[in-house]
């Protein structure tokens, strides 16, 4: 059995939820138009991406009016989207939330906020603590949310839980653009981890990525769902909106996973040990410092004398 996944590659407005709502809705039905089942949003793109000190105006708590909404509008079309999630105890998350039948499936909290080059999420949002597989429908799936899936840990963890496909709703901006290529240097990385991970993990990937400017800087688009082979099942335009349609059918997952058991033949004992032993490592170096004092070495905080003894 197979499955009409979609990508909603939109241009949302900065701050303002009731607008980018609205554009929800109208995807929502050209989404159902075009027999779409699960339809995913890039990251954030309920209220835009460089929100700084907006960000507790537009955080959503999950008992909020416009959740209410979106559960209702998952009657007719499962989807995932980005918006900022307000906890209980008043800490903000970039989040990706699966709306399915009505109902919220999945919330999961975007695990790794890069704070480098034009990226400043550390200081706006709290960090998610955990990578989950879940079942739907469709089958059991996982959601990293853009810089998770530049850790190869991540896609592991979600594989190994039984993911058969990762959602990656993304807000990738554009970098690099070398002349006579019709993608940016930051899309070619893309493309290229994406074709590597579906394979490596033998899954199918789903990555939304926004487009549009904002403060001067543009989103390059290019969305895509690639099949367990590392096959492109679908491609969306670079730069501009756009909305694709690709078949997702899990039988292949099955097919790849028997020509290339990887997953079943995967030490977890190992991989535990080894990181536990990792993560201990530190403790255990133990950093000799000599002595200020000519003839004498210190070791582990007392004196050691060395040459003749005194008399």
């Amino acid at each position: 059995m197979s499955y009409r996944f979609g990508i909603a590659q939109i241009n949302p407005k900065l701050g303002d939820v009731e607008a980018n709502l609205a554009l929800y809705e109208e995807k929502l039905r050209q989404a159902r138009d075009k027999g779409v089942e699960l339809l995913l949003f890039p990251e954030l793109t309920l209220t835009g991406y460089f929100l700084r000190d907006m960000v507790p105006n537009v955080a959503l708590k999950l008992s909020s009016r416009v959740i209410r909404h979106l559960k209702g509008l998952s009657k007719k079309v499962g989807f995932v989207a980005g918006m900022v999630e307000e906890s209980s105890d008043y800490r903000f998350f970039n989040a990706a939330i699966h709306f399915e039948a009505g109902e919220i499936r999945h919330v999961h909290r975007k695990v790794y906020l890069p704070t480098y080059g034009m990226f400043d999420e550390q200081r706006y949002f709290a960090r998610g603590d955990r990578i989950r597989a879940y079942d739907t429908k469709f089958g059991r799936i996982a959601i990293l949310v853009c810089e998770d899936l530049w850790h190869p840990s991540t896609i592991g963890l979600a594989a190994l839980d039984g993911a058969l496909a990762i959602l990656c709703p993304s807000a990738s901006p554009l970098r690099g653009l070398t002349e006579g290529r019709v993608q940016d240097d930051n899309a070619r990385y893309w493309e290229m981890i994406n074709q590597a991970y579906a394979e490596t993990f033998n899954l199918f990937l789903i990555f939304g990525n926004r487009v549009g400017f904002e403060d001067g800087v543009g989103f390059w688009g290019g969305s895509e769902i690639l099949d367990p082979f590392g096959k492109r099942v679908a491609k969306a335009k670079y730069y501009d909106e756009d909305l694709i349609v690709g078949e997702v059918a899990f039988e292949s997952v099955r097919r790849k996973r028997t020509m290339a058991p990887i997953l079943r033949d995967e030490d977890l004992d190992l991989t535990i040990n080894e990181l536990m032993r990792i993560r201990e490592r530190p403790s255990h170096l133990k950093i000799q410092e000599k002595a200020p004092r000519k003839g004498g070495l210190k070791v582990k905080g007392k004196k050691r004398t060395r040459g003749r003894k005194k008399r």
